[in-house]
């Protein structure tokens, strides 16, 4: 076991609604603003500025951002990028990550919380170990496309009594 695991500070979301995005995620989530919307405006005269033209290229113009934080501390920063262009470093605006995971103990009522607020259930909450343990999971969709898990379990009580076959 590695003796220095690294944290995650924060998880980078592109978005086509902003507003209506941290709206979502306020209400549904509980997560709270960490620093307001601001835009973001491609000028290599701030230090902002050059880290994007860094970062994504030159032509985006300006895109909005705002600040949220998980009930654990973990950053959640959303990107809405209204001009796309060609990928000169890499495609800020999709989002390539397969999903993240949220944990909730109570699933079935966020699921039922998310559907209310304009999201869909995509995979119906199902048990991992029937009858052994209480692990269940859940695949939902916000309003704005975005995908992510919701899991009763952190990893660490998950995965520590299970037998998993290792890969060679």
């Amino acid at each position: 076991m590695n003796a220095d695991p690294k944290k995650v500070p924060h998880v980078e979301i592109s978005v086509a609604n902003l507003e209506g995005a941290v709206a979502f995620y306020k209400k549904v989530m509980g997560w709270h603003m960490i620093e307001h919307a601001f835009v973001v405006k491609e000028e290599s005269n701030t230090a902002l500025g050059k880290g994007c033209i860094n970062a994504f290229g030159t032509g985006w113009g300006s895109f909005k951002m705002v600040h949220l934080s998980t009930g654990d501390g973990i950053g959640i920063e959303l990107f809405e990028f209204k001009k796309r262009v060609a990928p000169q470093k890499f495609e800020c605006w999709k989002t390539p990550a397969f999903h993240f995971c949220v944990h909730e103990p109570n699933i079935k009522d966020l699921v039922e919380k998310v559907v209310a607020h304009g999201g869909t259930e995509q995979v119906p909450i199902r048990e991992y170990y029937p009858g052994e343990k209480p692990s269940k999971m859940a695949f939902v969709k916000d309003p704005f496309g975005l995908v992510f898990e919701l899991f009763t379990e952190l990893p660490a009580e998950h995965f520590e009594a299970c037998t998993l076959t290792a890969v060679s």
